[in-house]
């Protein structure tokens, strides 16, 4: 177990990362007058990212392409018309850009400097410290689809299936989910105020809250199980922390200084929330069984892929803090052994 949580780590951390104070404000930056002799789009673009680059920030031109694009109204600089790139800016839009540049600067993750984030297709509202979604996240999701058309539930009754997701966040997974499998319902759960609230505001901004409970909880609590709304599930759906303690303020500053440490801490062997999600399998499913050895050490636990209702799980590693694009992964489809 300790190897398998090395191995992650060697993915995920990177050179010359040091400490910092947790949180997400940057009251240290104080806005600028526009820059001289800047006015259009691209000038911008390449202005910023050498400034960027001079400063150290991962992904300079990446992280200046989507505040310029953002500020004229496009998710992309490549989506905006031509035209609009050697285009003079008014004053207000080189304001504004200056602004959302110098936090950056502070090493604020794009996500957060935009608001919002895009995720199989829907736009999502972000706001720290809420865990920001990888694009291995969506990775996920597909992989829970697929699995889904294997399934005669796919093409069950309304409410078929119904999914539970430990840990929502921004509700990037569930509402993707409910998305793509129209008859299905989501149970969401997180220990997080901030988190809850912005699953309930995505929920609504996409117009799927007639089929997503969502539910402040502690999933480490194992009383707040005791009755699950809708009942038994047919999917346990999490992308739990896994992060050894020890290692989480080697992170990078995008990660460490504005993301939900509970979302990333999985405690001293990266295992804590992931034992308590294997642990409450067998209550949580439908027709789940025995599962031998949930007394037993973690690494003990025995799991084997089956056709029986499946458990997923996915752990990430991600070194960089913008968009998370350079990115590794692992993920475990788990299932319990019957007695």
């Amino acid at each position: 177990m300790e190897l398998w949580g090395r191995m992650l780590w060697a993915l995920l951390s990177g050179p010359g990362r040091g400490g910092s104070t947790l949180g997400w404000a940057f009251s240290s930056w104080q806005p600028q007058p526009p820059l001289a002799g800047l006015s259009s789009a691209t000038e911008l673009v390449s202005h910023w990212t050498r400034v960027f680059e001079k400063r150290g920030i991962p992904e300079a031109r990446e992280s200046s392409e989507y505040i310029v694009a953002h500020v004229l109204g496009a998710k992309t600089f490549q989506s905006l018309r031509p035209a609009l790139w050697t285009q003079p800016l008014t004053s207000q839009q080189l304001q504004c850009i200056q602004e959302l540049s110098s936090r950056r600067l502070q090493r604020m993750p794009v996500q957060y400097i935009l608001g919002e984030w895009d995720f199989q297709g829907l736009s999502l509202r972000m706001v720290p410290p809420v865990f920001i979604p990888r694009p291995e996240t969506e990775e996920l999701v597909e992989w829970v689809l697929e699995e889904v058309a294997q399934r005669s539930y796919a093409v069950g009754s309304p409410g078929s299936p119904l999914i539970l997701e430990v840990g929502c966040g921004s509700g990037a997974i569930s509402l993707s989910l409910l998305s793509q499998l129209p008859q299905s319902r989501v149970i969401a759960v997180d220990k997080g105020e901030a988190a809850i609230s912005l699953t309930h505001e995505n929920a609504q901004r996409l117009q799927l809250q007639d089929r997503i409970w969502i539910i402040h909880l502690d999933m480490t609590s194992e009383r707040s199980w005791t009755h699950l709304p809708w009942g038994p599930v047919d999917l346990v759906v999490s992308n739990p922390p896994y992060i050894f303690h020890q290692d989480m303020e080697q992170l990078a500053p995008e990660i460490r200084s504005y993301e939900d440490p509970a979302a990333l801490d999985g405690g001293e062997e990266g295992m804590d929330i992931i034992t308590h999600i294997l642990a409450l399998a067998p209550q949580l499913l439908k027709d789940s069984g025995h599962l031998p050895g949930q007394e037993a050490d973690p690494a003990e636990l025995q799991w084997r892929p089956s056709n029986q209702h499946p458990l997923f799980l996915t752990a990430q590693a991600f070194p960089q803090g913008l968009c998370h694009s350079e990115t590794s992964s692992m993920q475990i489809q788990l299932c319990p052994v019957r007695g």
